[in-house]
């Protein structure tokens, strides 16, 4: 075909699909929850104790109501059978840069913490579509890699379609993301800038967090003198990037470091160690299994790939038994995206840990539910199937660790978000109004983020 038939074919088809979703859309009731609902007979697995054959799970108000092999649910509440299906939680990815476009990196420094991620968000991306679609119902959206200390992360809800500040996790706890490594040294020693080696990295976040200790000296013995009277007390100059990393000092903010290597994983929680502060996380971590048994004991969890590696210089000596050897080495373990692509299968990325070390179910379902979302600091919230906690799910149409899983249902807080109820398509609350959805996403994989 000429090519400039070949475009207008094309062009015709979208315009043509666009109009069937927009007809559709406008001739969908809009979908009110149920105040009550239950689904019974599915595969039930919680993530927090165990698998139930043939489980119940009741949803009141937007929470989790109940779990069993039955529920105590009024008799008005609305019943889906699923029968021959299974339900879990839904799936929490820890490492997301999804819907920040390019501006996931503010590259004009190495030290850049008072950037807010949430500034970045589009949440019209069709990238959390494509997330919904397989099954991810909460992200961390996370400042890329090229500083040492990058700006602050926001956890979102994935209820594609609502307005911005309604898919913002409601008083999830701060993240902060550091990068070790290759990154950063090679951003700032391309422009011939501190830093451009190891060494310089690591001068860069403690002279940060000297200047950090200083600033918090002047501001309590500014808040001193205010509290014994002294009227002529001048404050200090307020300093947006001393003062997010005064709040890592105080605890605040998580830790999140994307990292490789073994030894810098050590340097890392020594440098934590000097300066007070707990590291949440090492991202990435794909040699935690050479230092796991020392790693353990400071509570710091990964989030790791399955199978990648080779990708990178630090990637080099990356094994698909890192997960599992470290998770019996006692180091808390999450996997995680670090993709638009890559987010729609992570429930497939779950199920070769049982390949690749012989994780159990249980152990395998934690890894992409309740253990990202303690990286998180929402595990209080979400993650696992247990009464009082918010009501995201997933129905799945056979065991969600095998790669020929779909979803077929996505609930958050009560609500359905995604329904592969329609031949061949998904659908999406849109302000109310289910749409058609469908295709995924790019092959697109930004390492180093």
């Amino acid at each position: 075909m000429h090519p400039h038939r070949s475009a207008q074919f094309l062009t015709c088809a979208i315009l043509f699909a666009s109009a069937t979703i927009a007809s559709q859309a406008q001739s969908a009731a809009p979908q009110m929850p149920a105040t009550d609902l239950v689904i019974k007979n599915a595969t039930v697995m919680t993530a927090s104790h165990g698998t139930i054959q043939s489980g119940s799970v009741w949803i009141h108000a937007g929470k989790i109501a109940g779990v069993g092999a039955t529920v105590s649910a009024p008799a008005s509440a609305v019943v889906i059978d699923a029968t021959g299906l299974w339900l879990t939680p839904g799936i929490i990815d820890p490492h997301s840069h999804s819907a920040l476009d390019s501006d996931v990196n503010e590259a004009t420094s190495p030290v850049t913490p008072s950037m807010h991620m949430v500034d970045a968000f589009d949440n019209r991306q069709s990238d959390l579509y494509y997330a919904l679609a397989g099954g991810v119902t909460t992200e961390l959206l996370l400042h890329g890699s090229a500083n040492m200390i990058g700006g602050q992360a926001v956890v979102i809800k994935n209820k594609f379609g609502l307005d911005r500040d309604q898919m913002i996790f409601p008083n999830a706890p701060g993240s902060i993301k550091f990068a070790s490594g290759e990154n950063p040294k090679r951003v700032y020693g391309s422009r011939d800038q501190l830093p451009s080696t190891r060494m310089g990295n690591f001068e860069v976040m403690r002279m940060a967090f000297e200047d950090a200790k200083h600033y918090m000296a002047d501001w309590d013995a500014y808040d001193a003198k205010v509290k014994k009277g002294d009227k002529d007390a001048t404050a200090p100059k307020r300093d947006l990037k001393l003062e997010a990393l005064a709040d890592v000092l105080r605890g605040k903010l998580y830790v999140q470091i994307h990292c490789y290597r073994a030894d810098e994983f050590l340097t890392e929680e020594a440098i934590a160690k000097e300066y007070g502060y707990k590291i949440r996380a090492f991202h990435h971590a794909l040699e935690m299994y050479k230092v796991a048994d020392k790693i353990a004991p400071t509570e710091t969890a990964i989030a790791t790939f399955s199978d990648w590696w080779g990708y990178k210089d630090e990637a080099w000596d990356a094994i698909p038994w890192n997960a599992v050897m470290s998770m019996r080495a006692g180091v808390r373990v999450a996997l995680k995206s670090d993709s638009d692509d890559h987010i729609r299968r992570l429930y497939a990325e779950a199920g070769k840990m049982i390949h690749y070390g012989g994780a159990t179910e249980d152990e395998a379902i934690r890894m992409i539910t309740l253990n990202p979302a303690w990286i998180i600091g929402v595990d209080d919230q979400t993650g696992s199937l247990d009464v009082g906690k918010d009501a995201d799910l997933v129905l799945w149409n056979r065991d969600p660790l095998s790669t020929y899983a779909r979803a077929q249902k996505v609930w958050i807080d009560g609500d359905l978000f995604f329904d592969n109820s329609l031949p061949g398509l998904g659908t999406t609350h849109f302000h109310g109004v289910m749409h058609d959805g469908g295709g995924f996403g790019s092959d697109d994989q930004e390492d180093g983020q």
